[in-house]
């Protein structure tokens, strides 16, 4: 298997996945402030540039207040995720992403517990922490950094690796084929390659796991059972193409995302590295304020009235949760990162029935990264000559560079 694991290419993924999903957008905030105010659900798209070439586009509409997103996402009857399956389930297969009830909620009870809070803790000390301080160990000594290449982006596929009991030396093609896969509005052809390669990786795998199971995830879904409902080799393929991308995509965006934050806000730094109580409040706000992830869709499944708008049955309702998480009739001053707002529900893992499985490793993820920078970077802040250093995109949003000097 490893021999396979050997490719190589020349282009680099991490820049090849920023410039067609992420995109250039610094700052749509302004602009989503004003269609909150003018049209907060208008029949349009802003997802254009993510077309899948030769698909037909349905009619869509997009909901920027917090009000009528969350109505979207809580009404799973009236609102389907199965047009997922005619995008991503592409490359990624029929997967929970895709599913409404009944079907959704088999399925994702049977891999549930694996991704529960509790079940998670056993992880954190003898593999998560681990995995950030040997990353670390590379920069420390050198009293600078660039923490998004040599933090961020590789830290959480290290993690949902291992987690998965892969060996080491998978690792960098394993998150290359990851970038490739969600990468498919930019290179169809090089995403349905990924897919194949990663079902073939897998299903060597999942077939050792049933002959000997392990103490890894991959092991929990083989033996997963309740009420007699096993999943198949085909839905653990699925649901693994849809794990891999987003735990090495949106997790290292949110957790970047926060550093920046930080580092741009160094009172609030400051505040977080003396009281390490505040870390979890924070990390809500930076999800809030930047959440990796700005829109998620929906299609119609009646006529239905929404903000005042009457959408047709079969048209796709794009919820624009970064637009809901910066709406004024709900938090003040909404553009503002202040980690000492009152806490209130955001929307940066959506909500309702699909609200993400993978919350409670992303929020833990973050917590372990930033409680190590602090720990043994003092003097943590960014590199004055560094490249302009931004949060930017329209769909996906994160900094492609965090470029920092610490004392060594």
């Amino acid at each position: 298997m490893a021999e396979r694991l050997q490719e190589r290419s020349e282009y680099d993924p991490f820049e090849a996945f920023n410039d067609v999903i992420a995109g250039n957008v610094r700052d749509p905030y302004p602009k989503l402030a004003e269609r909150r105010a003018r049209t907060p659900v208008w029949k349009g798209s802003l997802l254009e540039h993510m077309a899948i070439p030769g698909m037909e586009e349905p009619e869509t509409w997009t909901a920027f207040r917090f009000e009528e997103c969350s109505h979207v996402l809580r009404n799973a009857k009236g609102f389907s995720s199965t047009g997922y399956d005619s995008t991503i389930g592409l490359v990624m297969g029929h997967m929970i992403l895709g599913m409404d009830d009944p079907e959704h909620r088999i399925q994702r009870n049977l891999v549930a517990n694996a991704f529960r809070e509790k079940s998670l803790a056993r992880w954190e000390a003898d593999l998560i922490g681990p995995i950030c301080h040997e990353l670390i160990d590379r920069f420390a000594r050198h009293g600078r950094a660039e923490l998004v290449r040599q933090l961020t982006f590789e830290f959480p596929v290290r993690v949902i690796a291992r987690l998965l009991g892969l060996p080491e030396e998978d690792f960098a093609q394993f998150q290359r084929w990851s970038v490739e896969l969600i990468g498919l509005a930019g290179d169809i052809e090089r995403a349905l390659a990924a897919s194949e390669s990663l079902k073939r990786y897998f299903a060597e795998v999942v077939a050792e796991r049933r002959r000997s199971p392990r103490q890894d995830i991959i092991s929990d879904l083989v033996t997963a059972e309740i009420d007699g409902e096993k999943l198949t080799d085909e839905a653990i393929y699925s649901f693994l193409l849809l794990l891999l991308p987003a735990g090495a995509e949106t997790t290292y965006r949110s957790s970047g995302n926060l550093l920046f934050l930080f580092l741009t806000h160094p009172e609030q730094l400051e505040a977080v590295r003396r009281d390490r109580g505040l870390l979890d409040q924070a990390i809500e706000e930076g999800l809030r304020v930047e959440p990796p992830l700005l829109m998620i869709g929906r299609t119609a499944t009646s006529e239905v009235v929404l903000g005042g708008e009457t959408i047709p049955a079969g048209a796709g309702v794009t919820t624009c949760l970064g637009s809901a998480n910066h709406d004024e009739r709900r938090w003040e001053s909404p553009d503002l990162f202040d980690i000492f707002r009152p806490p209130q529900q955001h929307l940066a893992f959506a909500f309702g029935p699909h609200m993400c499985l993978g919350m409670h490793l992303a929020r833990l993820e973050t917590r372990v990264v930033v409680n190590a920078v602090l720990d043994r970077l003092p003097g943590l802040r960014l590199d004055p000559d560094g490249d302009d250093p931004h949060i930017r995109g329209l769909v996906f949003r994160s900094p492609t560079s965090v470029p920092v000097l610490f004392d060594s």
